[in-house]
């Protein structure tokens, strides 16, 4: 008889701890959001192709911006970016380099998914290496004396990099992100060209800041 109270208790004493065991988990550093200021330098794919090797592009430039993740769960995170650049539209021709045409300014805005991977430490430091993939857009704002005209490209995203802890809630973030999409040629000139399918890297530094 004692042996059926004591099931029956431990079959209770299991029912009552099912609940909390179900609770969403919460993030390893307590934290729920991370807000990273960036700065860094972008080398843009081709727009456009033509006949011996030549190509329209953006000239490398620098790029500024600002990233906010918000735990999902200990090792995902949903992720916004919003970034901004100033650039030449360059022309380049074989043999002779690559003349400027334009100015032109850039602005992307994009969200998506972070897998945080182990942290490991070494020599005493936290580092926390991490993926992300997202989708978005790049505007284009291109002038030329009193003429300027935009364009809106659809972008997917893909990107690596690491944490680099310097406390209990700030960290040195770096990544390396291609955003890859096709330039609007109709939608900033009114003509139907076909644009190449670019890939436009951006290497980054920034201060994460974790609340």
């Amino acid at each position: 008889m004692r042996s059926y109270i004591l099931l029956a208790g431990a079959f209770a004493g299991a029912l009552s701890a099912a609940p909390a065991s179900a609770q969403p988990s919460k993030p390893i550093n307590g934290t729920a959001f991370e807000l990273t200021p960036y700065v860094g330098y972008m080398v843009f794919g081709d727009f456009l192709k033509g006949p011996l090797g030549s190509s329209v592009s953006n000239a490398p430039a620098a790029i500024y911006g600002a990233q906010l993740g918000m735990k999902l769960s200990p090792n995902i995170s949903l992720v916004g970016n919003l970034g901004y650049g100033n650039s030449d539209v360059r022309v380049g021709l074989p043999f002779l380099g690559g003349y400027s045409i334009a100015r032109s300014s850039t602005l992307l805005y994009d969200g998506g998914l972070q897998l945080d991977l182990p942290v490991t430490t070494a020599s005493g430091l936290s580092l926390k290496p991490f993926a992300q993939a997202g989708v978005g857009a790049m505007r284009y704002d291109i002038s030329q004396s009193i003429i300027s005209t935009q364009a809106t490209n659809l972008a997917g995203n893909v990107g690596v990099g690491a944490d680099l802890g310097l406390g209990p809630s700030m960290g040195l973030r770096l990544m390396a992100k291609d955003y890859f999409g096709k330039f609007d040629f109709k939608d900033a000139t009114q003509l139907d060209l076909q644009s190449e399918m670019s890939h436009n890297w951006a290497f980054s530094a920034g201060l994460r800041l974790a609340f």
